[in-house]
């Protein structure tokens, strides 16, 4: 009950300040528009195969996650975008576990991973970002709480462990990426077929660079 004392108190109080400056709304209903996420992942319990031949992918797919992936450079309100899904993924499963009577636990609650090419660093100060120990560069981690990073794919260090996050990159980075793929030993489970297969997107995504 106090906590619907102190709602009540906080918005007519809220309202009384504000409403000589404009308009307030004061349990403004938000209709909800259809958000598709790039790519959910629940990792397999247990894990079948090592996740370390995905290198630092490999990394984030230890733990549920959402991939929002960019073509190019994404801007600050396409990262709010995406941790605009990641709150509403993360209500949905906290309503969940209230239904089910269930704890939820912290390594089950998705980390948003944004993967864009480039980010300037007016955009990274602006979510107040860090880099963490024991983490490749180019990995830029918002607050705590919220359970996201930015990953700059051109500011990656060129080895293997990033070889698949590269991939996703532009110009010579991707290119580079693509030369390693094509170079992969025949006893590696991405090399010969798989790999060719892998690159027909790449290949075409690289032509269209090229052509602009």
């Amino acid at each position: 009950m106090t906590r619907f004392i102190h709602d009540k108190f906080a918005k007519d109080y809220l309202e009384e300040l504000l409403k000589n400056y404009g308009e307030v709304k004061p349990s403004e209903k938000v209709s909800g528009e259809i958000k598709e996420i790039d790519i959910l992942f629940i990792p397999a319990q247990p894990q079948t195969s090592a996740l370390e031949i995905l290198g630092l992918l490999g990394r984030f797919a230890k733990f549920p996650m959402l991939l929002e992936v960019f073509r190019n450079a994404a801007s600050a309100d396409e990262i709010c975008d995406c941790l605009i899904k990641l709150l509403e993924a993360k209500a949905r499963i906290r309503r969940k576990a209230k239904v089910n009577n269930t704890t939820l636990q912290e390594e089950n609650i998705p980390k948003l991973w944004v993967l864009t090419p480039t980010a300037s660093t007016t955009i990274l100060s602006s979510f107040n970002v860090n880099q963490k120990a024991g983490w490749l560069s180019g990995v830029y981690f918002l607050g705590d709480a919220l359970r996201a990073a930015i990953v700059v794919i051109h500011q990656l260090p060129s080895t293997p462990e990033t070889l698949w996050l590269r991939l996703l990159g532009r110009g010579t980075v991707q290119q580079r990426a693509i030369m390693e793929l094509e170079a992969l030993p025949s006893d590696n489970p991405f090399g010969e077929r798989d790999a060719r297969i892998s690159l027909q997107p790449a290949r075409k995504l690289e032509n269209q660079s090229r052509i602009r």
